[in-house]
């Protein structure tokens, strides 16, 4: 998978520095990745949600959400 910004995520670090490792974890997983649907994306992370045609992760402990278009 590709993020196409990781200026969004380094905000997010310095906003919300309890959870800058997370976020790191994240988006290492996140671009390692390729996932075929949304039982795969369920597999690897269980707390996303799928709300209309946007993805929702729990990161953290449920300490930061982000929002993800997937295409």
């Amino acid at each position: 998978m590709r993020v196409i910004s990781r200026k969004r995520i380094q905000e997010a670090r310095i906003l919300f520095p309890s959870a800058a490792s997370s976020l790191d974890g994240w988006y290492r997983v996140i671009s390692k990745n390729t996932f075929a649907n949304f039982s795969e994306l369920k597999e690897v992370f269980g707390s996303v949600d799928k709300v209309g045609s946007l993805y929702v992760f729990n990161i953290g402990g449920n300490k930061v959400r982000s929002t993800a278009n997937i295409h």
